[in-house]
């Protein structure tokens, strides 16, 4: 396949790609998202941390 053959087969791919809009299930996605954020407020991000050096901080004072 020639250059321009090739270049214009990108083009038509890459105009459709642009274009392309699927449907959006927004309920489902709403309820994943709302799952993780659940998920993520019930976790404490530090207390791995708190455990592993909180001991030593308390030793060094």
């Amino acid at each position: 396949m020639g250059r321009g053959r090739q270049k214009a087969k990108h083009t038509k791919v890459a105009r459709e790609l642009k274009y392309f809009s699927p449907d959006t299930n927004y309920n489902a996605l709403e309820r994943e998202l709302a799952a993780k954020a659940e998920a993520q407020n019930n976790e404490d991000p530090w207390a791995e941390y708190a455990n592993k050096y909180g001991a030593e901080e308390e030793e060094e004072e």
